[in-house]
Order: structure tokens, then C-alpha cells, then sequence
């Protein structure tokens, strides 16, 4: 039997939207706001989902703590509190997009968890706007 668990978590981070091979003025009319050089920040919520056969001895999917804890040292410990573009390493040169930040969280939690796992992220910007993202 298959079942999902699901782990919320938040961090907060700014970001500038922009690409350094156009004009001010095409980032200006792509972005918007978001093209801020002084940078703006969200406070961002995230949902890991993890799909597996429950484990017949613990009765887990996966043990909460344990994704608990990649969560903290993947996500949270990397991008809480961070200036996205210039602290972390896989948007110094990839814009810092809800999808792109969704792509690279689930690229750091599935190298953490057992393979045989199915994951889904979903990241909320704002509580309006969100993305999710599962490998494919």
C-alpha cells in the first residue's frame, strides 16, 4: 500500500529576477517588480511530499523526523535568511524563480531520500502564487 507524508516548512529569502544577457529595460518589461536591483524578499512556505509502500515493521512511509531533519540541512539552513542570487550556490547563475527554487529543493531532498521514493515539492511565493515541481 502506498501512502504519501507530507512535511510543511518555511524560510524567508530575497531574490532579484533578471537576466544578465538582456537590457534593464527587457528585464524591466519580463519581470517587473521582481527586477528590483535593490532585491525583495517572501516568505516562503513548502510542502515536501514523500510517496512510498508503507514498511510493514515501523508502519512509516518514511520517518517524519528524518525528513524533518533533511529539510533543516538542505532547504532551510541553505536559503533561510539568504539573498538567493549571491549566498546560494545554484542561483549564481540561474534566475531565482519560484520554479527554478522548486527544482533545485527537490534536486537536494531526492539525493537524500531513499530512491525508490516519489517526491513532489510545492512552493508557495506568496500565499496565492505557488508552483510544484515532482521530477518530470
Amino acid at each position: 500500500m502506498k501512502v504519501t507524508v507530507h512535511r510543511k516548512a518555511h524560510f524567508n529569502a530575497a531574490h532579484r529576477l533578471y537576466r544578465r544577457d538582456w537590457s534593464f529595460e527587457k528585464n524591466e518589461e519580463v519581470f517587473g517588480l521582481c527586477n528590483n536591483p535593490h532585491f525583495h524578499g517572501h516568505n516562503y512556505e513548502l510542502i515536501a511530499s514523500v510517496t512510498g509502500e508503507v514498511d510493514p515493521e515501523t508502519g512509516y512511509v518514511i520517518d517524519a523526523k528524518v525528513l524533518k531533519d533533511i529539510i533543516k540541512s538542505e532547504v532551510e539552513d541553505a536559503f533561510d535568511h539568504k539573498n538567493l542570487n549571491i549566498e546560494v550556490p545554484e542561483f549564481k547563475e540561474m534566475n531565482p524563480t519560484a520554479e527554478n527554487i522548486s527544482v533545485v529543493i527537490y534536486n537536494k531532498i531526492k539525493a537524500k531520500i531513499d530512491p525508490e521514493f516519489h517526491l513532489e515539492i510545492t512552493l508557495y511565493e506568496t500565499p496565492r502564487n505557488f508552483v510544484t515541481y515532482s521530477g518530470e
